[in-house]
């Protein structure tokens, strides 16, 4: 399977993967799926951790390429189309960084793994990676 991943479960998988559920720990964990992270969450991770509202063990720009080597993980770049499609998606979110995601895995066509239900109105494929049970479609 292939499949996008938002920041928040992402970080979570890394320091605290009891947060995930145990699909999405299964998941994450089989080197049979494709994990992409998008560029959308990278800009998302070096703006919080300059601003101090994320803490890291190193800088983002070791931080990040080095778990995505570790982890297999693929980065999915932003597009100009990926950009652009964000000016077509109804005001349900206004995360600007899970905007373009929702256009990326709108454009790609690709479920996102994540614990946002907000996610779930945009008619994309989700995979439930909290606790509790998965928003409706």
């Amino acid at each position: 399977m292939r499949l996008l991943i938002d920041t928040h479960c992402w970080l979570w998988w890394l320091s605290s993967p009891e947060s995930l559920n145990a699909e999405a720990r299964k998941i994450l964990a089989s080197r049979q799926n494709r994990v992409l992270l998008s560029a959308a969450s990278s800009w998302e991770i070096a703006i919080k951790f300059a601003l101090g509202k994320l803490k890291l063990p190193e800088p983002p720009e070791k931080y990040v390429p080095g778990r995505m080597a570790d982890q297999g993980m693929d980065s999915l770049p932003i597009e100009h189309i990926h950009a652009l499609r964000v000016a077509s998606l109804p005001p349900h979110h206004r995360d600007p960084f899970d905007r373009l995601l929702i256009a990326q895995a709108q454009v790609e066509k690709l479920p996102i793994l994540t614990a946002d239900r907000k996610l779930a109105d945009y008619g994309i494929e989700l995979i439930w990676g909290g606790s509790g049970k998965a928003p409706r479609k």
